[in-house]
């Protein structure tokens, strides 16, 4: 086919960092700028479906669902389950529960070259936080930032935070506040009951710039090298698009794929997928982190009114410092919609900071889904904290007058059992592209996000973070995009809490 228009940076994934990436770098006229998109690519608002608009629904995740990849993942030994990764423009940030929470403090001063003082400024930048205004938030980027207030919060939510207090957990009024762990409000990125996706923030308000180019349903092949220099990408249908530069974003899962796919990562495990090897980089798939948890259902016997049908229904969290991780690794999430119509409530208990790393293993067929192996729980140090996220949410659960299943009162041998029959994952993985200085042979990017020993070629996504945050990356994920925009085109800023 016909070699397609040369592009000064060509973007291949339209997920949460993708977009962002796309909306500031394309702020620049003289930027040419094209954004490859495996799935939908929607060009008006309205074009979303009605599940992925609607933030009181999570069917849009459902990995059987016509908006998402089917992703198979071994959690641990002889327990395997499947989760939906965002396939359209927007990605997971169009499927997802649209919340809203910043990496910590030391999340984010253990990343390499990066900190919490250096990301501040585009967390701010993204965000229109309309709860709280001062030096740490936002009021003029293009993601609204809210709170379950008034009639959008449930009455379980205020029994979940009383229960809260009544066991001796502080509270954390500003969840994005860098304030001591506690129980608080989760800010969502909702307006007026629609999950404001990385897609409807970020692209379709500037379709209009001509330097801006769209593309949806392209499958990307490769990366196209030149020596030790990628000059543009070739699709599934054999077009070869050039660019100044390369940037993958297509997440956790299949940006490492890509890079594989192009001869990219560790050479014995691309040789065993009988895939070439053009540059060898070890750090491709290896070491990634992700959350592990499980659900705790409950009734409320109290009876309260149903959930407004605008409301999250992820309201509320409790993070805990239990006393060797003052961040606070251990998470309690609040659902307070019934997953099912008639069905209980939920609390999910996840542990933040977990210590077990997972393996990918990169799919030889082209668009194919590698191998997930989380590898959860190996850590005795993982289960001990597992076992104690679970009982201390029994405790607020007992202390809140909320009815609990069997699972309170055993034994730590047969709680590990209940947790390894229940375990799941919160899918949020990251790490399996991770940043490292220069040189570092487990890290696969610097600091500013380029492919070691390539030039012309960026990772910017999830893959690139070196462990998961104990928050939720969905932030984060916007943040990278704010971050890498600034570092392709060469402005970063001092840290000063606000950038223009």
């Amino acid at each position: 086919m016909s070699t397609g228009p040369s592009w000064d940076v060509v973007i291949v994934g339209g997920g949460s960092a993708g977009c962002a990436l796309a909306g500031r770098l394309s702020e620049d006229p003289r930027r040419r700028v094209l954004l490859l998109e495996a799935g939908a690519a929607v060009a008006d608002p309205a074009g979303f479906p009605a599940e992925v608009r609607d933030v009181a629904s999570l069917a849009a995740c459902d990995p059987d669902g016509p908006h998402t990849w089917d992703v198979g993942v071994d959690l641990a030994p002889g327990r395997r389950t499947r989760v939906g990764r965002g396939r359209l423009l927007g990605g997971s940030s169009a499927v997802n529960g649209a919340n809203h929470v910043r990496a910590t403090r030391a999340d984010l001063d253990a990343w390499p070259g990066w900190s919490y003082d250096a990301t501040l400024p585009y967390y701010i930048r993204g965000e229109d936080d309309l709860d709280v205004r001062g030096p740490l938030h936002g009021d003029a980027g293009p993601v609204p930032v809210v709170r379950p207030a008034g009639e959008l919060r449930a009455t379980v939510t205020e029994r979940f935070l009383d229960a809260a207090a009544r066991v001796g957990v502080p509270a954390e009024p500003d969840k994005n506040g860098d304030a001591p762990p506690g129980a608080g409000l989760v800010p969502a990125n909702v307006r007026r009951g629609v999950r404001v996706n990385a897609a409807l923030a970020y692209v379709l308000p500037h379709l209009a710039r001509p330097n801006l180019t769209v593309r949806g349903d392209v499958t990307v092949a490769r990366v196209l090298l030149d020596g030790d220099r990628a000059v543009g990408v070739v699709t599934a249908d054999g077009e070869r698009v050039d660019a100044g530069e390369v940037v993958l974003a297509a997440g956790a899962v299949f940006s490492p794929q890509l890079l594989a796919q192009s001869g990219i990562g560790p050479p014995d495990v691309l040789r065993a997928a009988g895939l070439p090897v053009h540059h060898e980089l070890p750090a491709v798939g290896r070491g990634y982190t992700d959350h592990p948890n499980v659900y705790l259902p409950f009734t409320d016997t109290t009876g309260g009114e149903p959930l407004h049908p605008e409301a999250p229904g992820a309201q509320a969290a409790v993070h805990l410092d239990a006393g060797d991780d003052p961040a606070g690794d251990l998470e309690i999430l609040l659902f307070a919609r019934p997953f099912a119509s008639g069905g209980p409530c939920h609390l999910m208990c996840a542990l933040q900071a977990p210590e077990s790393r997972g393996m990918l293993t990169p799919s030889p067929e082209l668009g194919g889904t590698p191998r997930l192996e989380h590898r959860y729980l190996e850590s005795g140090r993982d289960r001990a904290r597992m076992r104690e996220v679970v009982r201390r949410a029994g405790e607020m659960l007992a202390a809140g007058g909320l009815a609990l299943g069997t699972e309170r009162g055993l034994g730590d041998r047969e709680l590990d059992a209940w947790i390894s029959a229940h375990l799941g994952t919160s899918a949020h993985l990251c790490g399996t592209a991770r940043l490292g200085v220069a040189g570092d042979p487990d890290a696969a990017v610097d600091p500013e996000l380029r492919v070691q020993g390539l030039a012309g070629l960026r990772v910017v996504d999830t893959s690139v973070l070196p462990t998961v945050p104990r928050r939720g990356p969905a932030a984060t994920a916007l943040m990278l995009g704010e971050r890498g925009a600034d570092l392709i085109a060469g402005v970063v800023p001092e840290a000063s809490g606000r950038i223009s």
